[in-house]
């Protein structure tokens, strides 16, 4: 077998024909080398769609690699008796390729980036890494931001974005006048429920993901997660379609509804495209620019494409700067000091709270839920708790078909768990259940009332939420912004915060039922 020139690695996160890892690419000199490990899909317990996507979306761009006659070393797990890191795959075949040199964009987790560091040390071979063009910026973007700020706001990091890049900006202003229009993305449906939904475009597996599917039922039939109802983009063409079908169904509900949430219904006016996004399927600046075209015919009202626009071109680039400006401590942040262990239901969906059931049953069922039962139910639980930040990061990571550690780890560590100490939030996204009745119909079908701290009907978001103000009373009082809720809880007197402490004790012994004795 020839020896390649330059071996160019491809990640499962970086299925995008135009990365810079492919810049000088010479079909007769170099080759591409890929590989399915077990561990990628173990590290965390991984949910089996998550690991089918991957896998599905590799095989899809390998194959349309192999069509333009490039070389590609690719490992297939049902190829293999026994695989461990890909460190270990990437070793074997360096000793028996000998490329001059190994090319790679920037992965997506600092994990993986040392791995391929260590093994080219170690084997010898010139490693190359080249930055990924698929994001607007660069981590040195980001770090040239960050120097001299006391503090690091998504807002103005995304401001001078729109303006670098010109997006909803006329004559060096924001389009509209305004360069957030947060307030106006916060409705709720009323008692009448969504309308007129679409639930996006729905990929029939073709025969390559079918035989992923029994694949990854076969391997893992442990993990958590169904695998029948994978309908998820594995192509290009696939997030091009996704793309467009969002953009013509349902983004001009999306700024109104986008916090919303309703029984049974969990993809609403959602995108549905962070998978597409994440694997590099579908270029972000796709998406922005369809967004902005959307407004700028009439398609759209401004702040659904402003809202839209502000997750991708905003809050992506931003959680990506904070990733690679503070690993690998980051991932030991605990600012709060939390320490339970992460409840079991949120591994089997079984529990009695029925905004929880509906969260992670979902979750379970697509691997996907929207970023408000991310934050406001899910991780709010687990804030509220005082789980281990670490724990539920490797929970997300695991469950969510769009996770990778990038984007995951500072949503979660950071904006849901007040882990960083308020590197990236200003204070904690802490809330009794009056937001989850504001924001759904969960409540409707629970017998207990979020407006009760204590007793019979007590609502455990409640009572949790007023434990964790007490818990953390000190830490939290030179934070301005928890300034009104610190003083709620300074007219509580000691029997009450007696009660309340008791009570969260209680739920702690069984977090996932609904029912508590009578105090």
């Amino acid at each position: 077998m020839k020896s390649p020139r330059h071996l160019i690695l491809v990640f499962g996160d970086q299925l995008n024909r135009d990365a810079s890892a492919f810049d000088g690419f010479d079909p007769e000199q170099d080759a591409v080398w890929m590989a399915e490990v077990d561990y990628e899909s173990k590290h965390v317990w991984s949910h089996k769609q998550r690991i089918a996507l991957f896998l599905a979306a590799m095989r899809h761009f390998r194959n349309s690699l192999r069509a333009e006659s490039i070389r590609v070393e690719y490992a297939q797990l049902d190829d293999q008796k026994d695989t461990d890191k890909f460190s270990t795959r990437l070793g074997i075949d360096l000793r028996a390729l000998r490329p001059d040199k190994v090319i790679v964009t920037r992965p997506g987790e600092w994990r993986v980036l040392e791995g391929l560091k260590k093994v080219c040390r170690e084997e010898g071979v010139p490693l190359e890494l080249r930055e990924d063009r698929h994001f607007f910026t660069t981590p040195d973007d980001f770090a040239e931001h960050a120097k001299g700020r006391k503090g690091l706001r998504m807002e103005f990091f995304y401001r001078e974005l729109r303006k670098r890049f010109d997006v909803l900006m006329e004559d060096g202003k924001p389009t509209g006048g305004d360069w957030n229009y947060d307030k106006e993305n916060r409705g709720n449906f009323g008692k009448s429920g969504p309308e007129d939904l679409n639930n996006g475009p729905g990929f029939k597996p073709d025969a390559v993901t079918r035989e992923v599917l029994e694949l990854v039922a076969e391997r893992f039939p442990d993990h958590p997660g169904s695998l029948d109802s994978f309908a998820w983009a594995v192509s290009p063409k696939d997030a091009q379609k996704a793309l467009q079908d969002f953009i013509q169904h349902r983004l001009p509900k999306f700024g109104d509804y986008q916090d919303a949430m309703w029984i049974g219904e969990p993809w609403l006016y959602h995108s549905l495209i962070s998978t597409s996004l994440n694997l590099k399927l579908l270029d972000p600046r796709d998406a922005v620019v369809a967004a902005e075209e959307a407004y700028r015919n009439g398609d759209a009202p401004l702040a659904a494409v402003e809202g839209f626009i502000r997750q991708i071109l905003g809050w992506r680039e931003y959680v990506r700067g904070i990733y690679w400006a503070h690993m690998p401590e980051y991932l030991e942040r605990n600012a709060m000091g939390a320490k339970e262990p992460l409840p079991e239901f949120y591994w089997t969906g079984e529990t009695d709270l029925v905004c929880l059931q509906q969260a992670i049953g979902q979750t379970l069922e697509h691997g996907y839920a929207h970023h408000i039962q991310r934050l406001m139910v899910t991780g709010l639980y687990a804030l509220l708790l005082g789980v281990d930040p670490k724990q539920l990061h490797e929970w997300y990571l695991a469950v969510y078909v769009d996770a990778v550690e990038w984007v995951e780890l500072p949503n979660t560590l950071g904006m849901s768990q007040y882990g960083d100490g308020g590197l990236m939030a200003s204070k904690p996204y802490v809330a009794t259940g009056s937001y989850i009745n504001k924001m759904s119909n969960y409540c409707k079908s629970c017998p207990k009332n979020p407006k009760e701290k204590t007793g019979e009907n007590a609502c455990p978001f409640t009572t949790l939420y007023w434990d964790y103000l007490i818990r953390n009373q000190d830490a939290l009082k030179s934070n301005n912004r928890m300034g009104l809720q610190l003083r709620n809880l300074d007219r509580l007197n000691n029997g009450d915060r007696s009660a309340i402490a008791k009570a969260a004790n209680q739920i702690r012994k069984s977090p996932g039922a609904c029912y508590q004795s009578k105090l």
